[in-house]
């Protein structure tokens, strides 16, 4: 089986079946976690992941990012790895579009804010584009499925309408790539092999 072929099964195993005591945000595999802070007079501590949560991940890289006000990371698309990301301080609005043809929420977009004060581990399956827009200065913590690699990064412009992601003000730091991303439709000429196998492989039961 071609490494896409394995992908597009990725897609499918992580896109329907969701713990009841997790939360979606409408769109299929996206799973939000809320997280349980125990304060003392310390400070607090959070557990961030544990396997027994049934997250449909299984990390084996984990990576730090701080964000300045008003930044704009991506909004980017992974073809094999699933993102697990938490916000330990500050505050981002995610944005998100499902470019996965037979998904159930093909198509489909999802605004909502995370922040630092109420801490949730948020699950991105591959075939989701995301972007993240920081309000003031964040810490991010966040997990993947397989070893960081750009091949398996793909970008569209964070401003393409065709995303129907509604951003709540327009960044003030974007980097060049991003800024000169294409757009979904260009995307969507990237993902034609895998969207194909996906289609076409009679196991996966979207159609």
């Amino acid at each position: 089986m071609t490494e896409a072929a394995v992908t597009a099964k990725f897609w499918k195993m992580t896109s329907g079946r969701i713990a009841p005591h997790l939360a979606t945000r409408g769109l299929a595999g996206v799973v939000v976690r809320q997280l349980t802070s125990n304060p003392d007079t310390r400070g607090s501590f959070t557990e961030a992941f544990r396997r027994e949560w049934a997250l449909n991940i299984d990390p084996v890289q984990w990576n730090v990012v701080k964000s300045d006000t008003g930044a704009m990371r991506g909004v980017h698309l992974h073809l094999r790895h699933t993102d697990l990301l938490v916000v330990t301080a500050g505050h981002v609005t995610i944005g998100l579009h499902d470019l996965r043809t037979g998904s159930p929420t093909a198509r489909k977009s999802s605004t909502f804010e995370v922040n630092g004060d109420d801490m949730c581990a948020v699950l991105v399956p591959p075939g989701v584009a995301h972007g993240f827009l920081f309000h003031e200065p964040t810490i991010t913590i966040y997990a993947v499925s397989r070893y960081w690699d750009l091949d398996d990064e793909l970008a569209v412009h964070w401003a393409d309408p065709a995303l129907d992601i509604e951003w709540p003000f327009p960044p003030t730091s974007v980097s060049e790539r991003d800024a000169t991303a294409g757009t979904v439709s260009d995307l969507l000429e990237q993902l034609a092999l895998y969207q194909a196998i996906w289609r076409s492989d009679q196991q996966l039961g979207f159609g």
